[in-house]
């Protein structure tokens, strides 16, 4: 009997992933596996600070996003090193990704910033850099400081969306519309043909159905991102959701739910578009709900099964 990978109808894959999973980029791009390190150089964001609200957006952590990194007091190298042996405890590789994870890490002064990625772009064994923002954090003296990166190594601006539905933004506090996304995106796209860009997506927000995830995926499927991650939402102590969901007032997608909806997006997705997650993590002593999400592979694996078992593939109904 022909095994699933040899039946797999899908192309960008040499396993039996029906989908353009990160882990295939990196080694079809880099050779292997490489070292994802999450960086805090203290930023904040425009809906925290004050300049487009306050409070940030109700799911965030006080960490903006970067739980994992260590603490924005250490220099670049320090956080590198620490997280290299963290994550070399689970892989023996040493080629290195700095990630600007926490807040929006173009929201700050661009000669802050410069000197940031480039300490980063300095360190030993760094193949490509990361860099999480927001589209209306993009200004033309910022694409042109991106630019200068993207001429130096391999760039992916990871750009904050969530949904594409104006009024889960505002329920969210996401404080920008959709329209300003796209001046942000379009800003970034015609910037460089060398920027990889990124969209993040988040599935079971407040108030939206399962026509409105599906509706941010065609629209992010629309604007042929070099990649997309989609994330489940999670309720963290400490944040609005939670207080949401503690009162009843918010109730988090059932794995199967989450399962599927997730499988049928990536129908609509380019099937060049490289899948960067299609899950999260949480700190599992910080997450509410759902806590079968601390249970990764399993959910990985139901999206998977679903996808088999209907015969879908990423691109398929693009």
């Amino acid at each position: 009997m022909p095994t699933q990978a040899e039946m797999n109808p899908y192309k960008n894959t040499d396993s039996n992933k029906r989908y353009f999973t990160y882990d295939y980029y990196l080694r079809k791009t880099f050779g292997g596996k490489c070292l994802k390190i999450p960086l805090d150089i203290g930023c904040t964001c425009p809906n925290i600070d004050g300049s487009r609200g306050k409070g940030g957006c109700i799911y965030c952590s006080s960490r903006g996003s970067g739980d994992f990194a260590s603490a924005p007091t250490l220099s670049i190298a320090e956080q590198c090193k620490r997280g290299t042996e963290a994550l070399s405890k689970k892989w023996n590789v040493d080629r290195i990704i700095p990630y600007f994870q926490a807040h929006t890490n173009t929201y700050a002064d661009v000669e802050f910033l410069k000197k940031k990625y480039t300490e980063a772009l300095r360190l030993d064994n760094v193949v490509a850099m990361n860099i999480a923002t927001r589209a209306d954090c993009i200004s033309e003296e910022i694409a042109e400081l991106l630019c200068e990166i993207a001429d130096q190594t391999v760039l992916t601006v990871e750009l904050g969306l969530q949904s594409t539905n104006d009024r889960t933004a505002a329920l969210i506090n996401r404080c920008h519309t959709y329209k300003e996304f796209l001046t942000g995106y379009k800003l970034l796209r015609t910037a460089s043909d060398k920027i990889r860009i990124g969209v993040h997506i988040i599935d079971g927000l407040p108030g939206e159905n399962e026509d409105d995830m599906m509706q941010t995926a065609r629209d992010v499927a629309s604007l042929y991102p070099e990649e997309v991650k989609i994330h489940l939402l999670h309720v963290i102590k400490g944040t609005k959701l939670a207080e949401l969901y503690e009162n009843g007032e918010y109730i988090p997608l059932e794995l199967d739910a989450y399962a599927r909806i997730v499988a049928n997006q990536l129908t609509l997705m380019p099937p060049e578009t490289v899948i960067g997650r299609i899950t999260g993590d949480g700190v599992q002593s910080e997450l509410l709900a759902p806590l079968w999400s601390l249970k990764k592979t399993n959910v990985i694996n139901s999206i998977d099964k679903f996808m088999y078992a209907e015969n879908l593939w990423q691109g398929k109904n693009y």
